[in-house]
């Protein structure tokens, strides 16, 4: 026996069974939502700070790079103008071009209140389908095989034609909770060995400083492509400053000779031997700078996906939000009363 429909009277009073609940009223409103994430900042003083990183960092490369050069001049004048044309153009490679691309790519709103919360979510509508067309594209492509899930980027093609935001952004959540989080931790592995490795060969403090940050820079650049989008400006500014952080850590580990201190463990019988104290010093040094600047630079790369995939969860909370009125419904409203009271005039009232 089919159950009767309810009567509209009978199903607005009708009980909702427990552990079902309206929707309506689960939706987080935008001052709840600016209560619970939102942060004052100022805006202009966190990207002033952000070029001053940027130019700290590229102080320091080019003061490094200048330093070879010199060297290369003392030995002779044309090795050292030959070494000038190639510091240019690794400074270009090594900062500029990582920067740039860095500073340029798209990063989602979310540190917003009532007054610029409609325009927020429709910037982050735009960069969530930028984002899913730059992983279409790039799969497509050699260089972006194995980097996604393939039935993610099939289903972001043909939410892409169907304009089907809901479903581009379920997808992008899957991609950045599966595949796009294993490749990232691979690029964090190799950067994070790169620099250990580098660490260990080189015996200069200068060198162990200028690598550590070129390789910084370049994981915190490959990491934002594979994501799609950057880290907004107060979280970019804590990832630069932990980049000038690591190379001043990799420059002073250089001077420090924290090896010296470890091998007097080791016992007077090493000492004993000639050459053997120094080599084994040596090696201890390289390995401990080696081991440091490794662990650095993985804590720096876990920092970023941490950052981005936080504000993409918050971009998400904040398109579910409720908005405000907004000042151009607040305009609609105002035309529809006047045009009503043109339509229905006001009587003059008797004294």
């Amino acid at each position: 026996m089919k159950a009767r429909p309810l009567p509209p009277s009978a199903q607005e009073s009708a009980p909702v069974p427990d552990g079902q609940t309206n929707a309506d009223e689960n939706k987080m409103s935008i001052y709840e939502y600016e209560e619970k994430y939102v942060r004052r900042q100022n805006v202009r003083g966190v990207r002033l700070l952000i070029g001053l990183c940027a130019g700290v960092m590229g102080v320091f490369i080019g003061w490094c790079l200048f330093s070879f050069v010199m060297q290369l001049y003392e030995l002779h004048p044309y090795a050292g103008y030959a070494g000038a044309a190639v510091a240019v153009v690794l400074f270009a490679a090594v900062f500029l071009v990582p920067l740039v691309k860095i500073l340029r790519s798209d990063y989602f709103i979310t540190n917003v209140g009532d007054v610029h919360a409609g325009k927020a979510k429709r910037h982050n509508k735009k960069v969530r389908r930028s984002i899913a067309a730059k992983m279409t594209d790039l799969h497509a492509s050699v260089g972006g095989a194995g980097w996604y899930d393939s039935a993610s980027v099939a289903t972001l093609r043909t939410a892409l034609k169907a304009n089907d935001d809901e479903s581009i952004k379920q997808t992008l959540t899957a991609l950045y909770r599966g595949s796009v989080k294993k490749t990232a931790k691979d690029i964090i592995f190799k950067c994070s060995l790169k620099s250990a490795a580098y660490s260990t060969v080189s015996q200069s403090s200068r060198t162990d400083a200028l690598l550590v940050t070129v390789v910084n820079l370049q994981m915190i650049k490959d990491i934002v492509f594979l994501y799609g989008f950057r880290p907004s400006d107060a979280r970019l500014l804590k990832i630069f400053g932990a980049v000038i952080r690591n190379s001043l850590v990799a420059f002073g580990l250089g001077s420090l000779q924290i090896g010296n201190a470890v091998i007097k463990t080791m016992g007077d019988a090493a000492n004993s031997i000639p050459f053997l104290g120094a080599a084994i010093s040596a090696l201890v040094d390289s390995s401990i700078q080696g081991l440091t600047n490794g662990t650095l630079t993985a804590v720096i790369g876990y920092q970023t996906i941490r950052y981005l995939n936080k504000e993409y969860r918050l971009q998400n909370i904040l398109d579910g939000v409720e908005i405000a009125e907004t000042k151009e419904e607040l305009e609609e409203a105002c035309a529809e009363i006047k045009s009503e009271l043109k339509r229905r005039p006001m009587r003059p009232q008797s004294a």
